[in-house]
């Protein structure tokens, strides 16, 4: 989710039988253009919409029952527009070197930003998406198309039970944006959730989550604790003022096996038109300030944004 009025749903919290793998649709995109206007249609999680981008010709917001979900543009996938898609895009960035291709599994679809991300910077990657609505991935993929050449699969399936069917040690990166409306359900945010990540990931893997917190962060203090109960590399990047509990905002956490990218990552997150923190070793230890790893048996969703969060 994203703050100050965007957020990025992804899988919702229950589970549903999985229908039939979906890929890139045959034809080259199209897409919807702003002459056609806005469009609202009813989806299983309720009400999507998509709103031309003022600044942009061909980029669409994607809102679910008023709240901002995702930013595509089909003229340049590249572009991400979102604070924490962007922060998410530096670790695709620095999952391999430049045009590399990787293997990705997304934990939450939305309307596919960063699945379009990797495959326009990181062509022949393949990636599959967890996306617990179909109705909703149905009118992304009707409105805002793939390219063709694309090698992405959506799973109409709760996050976590693609988490356990993923082979073990078969991903370079697994992205968790699982949303439940605007909270992450407690089921995805576990040490058993973390676990079942970092089987999934090859050797040199990064799993890295994005979460939403405000106030005390009692949320994010627990999934760093989470983490590091798994993982011996963790870390935290988030906008100052969301670690000082001034305002409610996104948090992303990336761990993994084996030494993170910490310098490059800096730069880049140093570079963004936004501001950001990075903490990591003692400064996180000292950020979870004994806060218990969540379970299976303890864990709650996070918190729900504060009134006029979205406005």
């Amino acid at each position: 989710m994203v703050p100050m009025g965007r957020s990025n749903r992804a899988g919702r919290a229950r589970t549903e039988a999985e229908p039939a793998t979906t890929s890139a649709p045959a034809g080259s995109p199209g897409g919807r253009t702003h002459a056609q206007g806005p469009l609202a249609r009813p989806v299983a999680s309720g009400l999507a919409e998509l709103i031309p981008d003022r600044d942009r010709p061909c980029a669409w917001t994607l809102l679910l029952d008023g709240a901002p979900q995702s930013l595509v543009d089909l003229d340049d996938p590249s572009h991400l527009g979102f604070e924490y898609q962007r922060r998410l895009g530096h670790l695709i960035d620095l999952a391999a070197p430049p045009g590399k291709p990787i293997t990705v599994l997304h934990l939450g679809g939305g309307a596919l930003t960063l699945a379009r991300y990797t495959a326009a910077t990181r062509p022949r990657s393949r990636q599959q998406v967890a996306e617990i609505d179909p109705e909703l991935t149905e009118l992304v993929r009707a409105e805002l198309p793939l390219e063709r050449s694309w090698q992405i699969k959506v799973r109409g399936a709760d996050a976590r039970a693609v988490l356990e069917r993923t082979p073990e040690a078969s991903v370079d990166l697994v992205i968790a944006d699982i949303f439940s409306g605007a909270r992450t359900p407690a089921h995805c945010a576990t040490v058993e959730f973390a676990a079942l990540a970092a089987r999934a990931l090859a050797p040199g893997g990064r799993y890295a989550a994005n979460i939403a917190d405000g106030g005390a962060l009692s949320f994010a203090r627990s999934q760093a604790a989470t983490l590091l109960a798994v993982f011996p590399e963790v870390c935290l990047t988030a906008d100052p003022a969301v670690l000082r509990g001034k305002r409610f905002g996104n948090v992303i956490l990336t761990a993994a096996h084996q030494p993170l990218p910490l310098d490059e990552l800096g730069r880049r997150v140093a570079s963004d038109s936004y501001l950001g923190r990075i903490e990591h070793g003692r400064p996180l230890t000292d950020f979870t300030a004994g806060a218990a790893p969540a379970t299976d048996a303890t864990a709650a969703p996070s918190p729900a944004p504060p009134p006029g969060v979205f406005h």
